[in-house]
């Protein structure tokens, strides 16, 4: 409302502005014309004849003369009126109050937006930001998807970020929504699947399989459903079908797939073999190296890791990761070198020598 108030005052004071000189009318002149000076000039001719200074002759002469100039500049002088007519001023105040408000409509109407409620300061900070916590983000979406239940985008963009929040039993009806509303898809069935397994408390449920065989059904190359199907066939006890699903996935798998070092550690724990623990930087920088590189950078690892050992013998989480890392080189004889000498630094400790013993016992080394 108050910004038609605004535009009504403009456009009233912009009528004025053109509607005030029309009211004015033109004031005669009262300064000195040519007729005036031709007129005193005749005086002046008969004051002077009458004092002698000129003779009669001459002044007739000036007289005949002065009269005609004086004739011509009353014709130039006379013209139209000083006022403008009455009929062009209504025509120019008719423009001027329905032609100026039409334009400025014709202009605001398509350009503008007349329709947009208002919106004071403090509703923008309603508007999202990165600096908002994502709780704030995810109600705000939800308050959408509660007036959009159909918005299948919005189901699909929301259920990865329940994941991430643990809202696992949330996670699972936006997947399902996602799956309505914007389509069937293999990643789509095994994100519902890990979100079921998630609200099981990472179990495998019958419910969570059957998602991710559906996602292999679609796509056999689906690298989560294959995963978590090697997950169920290890919680049921089936560890040798479990490793043989995870090689599987681990030869197919591209040299810097970021899942390969969880497929590694998940061998290790069923009896296979698993890589050497890499930090979150250093796995980064391995994504952009080739394949020699990224061998070079691994065996510096393992051997820096080697020289600590002989000097600190008793992390046996260390001696651990060092022989599983030679199976994973393929250095078989390092790796039962490694595991003589890890045996010898903590001989004298039973509970430390029990530990190692178990966490090796799968790895097929003698000893």
């Amino acid at each position: 409302m108050t910004l038609w108030f605004v535009l009504a005052l403009m456009t009233v004071a912009a009528i004025f502005a053109v509607l005030l000189p029309l009211g004015l009318s033109r004031r005669p002149q009262t300064g000195g014309t040519e007729t005036t000076v031709y007129k005193d000039q005749l005086k002046e001719i008969d004051r002077d004849l009458s004092t002698g200074l000129i003779g009669a002759a001459e002044a007739e002469a000036a007289r005949v003369e002065i009269g005609r100039r004086l004739l011509a500049a009353a014709d130039q002088e006379a013209g139209p009126p000083l006022q403008s007519s009455t009929r062009l001023r209504r025509v120019a105040a008719v423009v001027a109050l329905v032609g100026i408000p039409l334009l400025a409509g014709l202009i605001y109407l398509p350009l503008g937006s007349p329709r947009l409620p208002d919106f004071p300061l403090a509703e923008r900070n309603r508007a999202p930001d990165r600096g908002q916590p994502i709780d704030n983000l995810v109600a705000q979406v939800e308050q959408h998807l509660e007036k959009n239940p159909t918005d299948g985008r919005g189901w699909t963009v929301l259920g990865p970020v329940l994941m991430r929040l643990g809202r696992y039993d949330d996670a699972v009806r936006a997947f399902r929504n996602s799956i309505t509303y914007a389509g069937d898809g293999a990643s789509k069935r095994a994100d519902l699947g890990e979100a079921i397994a998630g609200a099981a408390g990472g179990v495998v449920t019958a419910e969570a399989k059957a998602e991710f065989e559906r996602a292999l059904a679609l796509n056999a190359e689906e690298a989560k459903a294959s995963y978590f199907l090697g997950v169920a066939a290890e919680q049921d006890g089936r560890k040798d079908d479990a490793a043989a699903i995870w090689r599987a996935l681990l030869e197919k798998s591209p040299a810097d797939a970021p899942w390969r070092p969880l497929l590694q550690a998940s061998l290790a724990r069923v009896g296979g073999v698993s890589a050497p623990a890499l930090s979150d930087d250093t796995v980064a920088a391995a994504k952009n190296m080739n394949e020699t590189d990224r061998d070079t950078m691994i065996r510096g690892m393992v051997d820096r890791l080697a020289t600590r050992l002989k000097q600190n013998g008793d992390d046996v989480e260390g001696w651990l990761r060092l022989v599983r890392a030679y199976m994973v080189l393929g250095d078989r004889d390092k790796a039962v070198a490694a595991l003589a000498d890890a045996r010898q630094a903590v001989a004298k400790d039973a509970e430390r020598l029990r530990q190692l013993n178990d966490g090796l016992k799968d790895l097929g080394l003698d000893g």
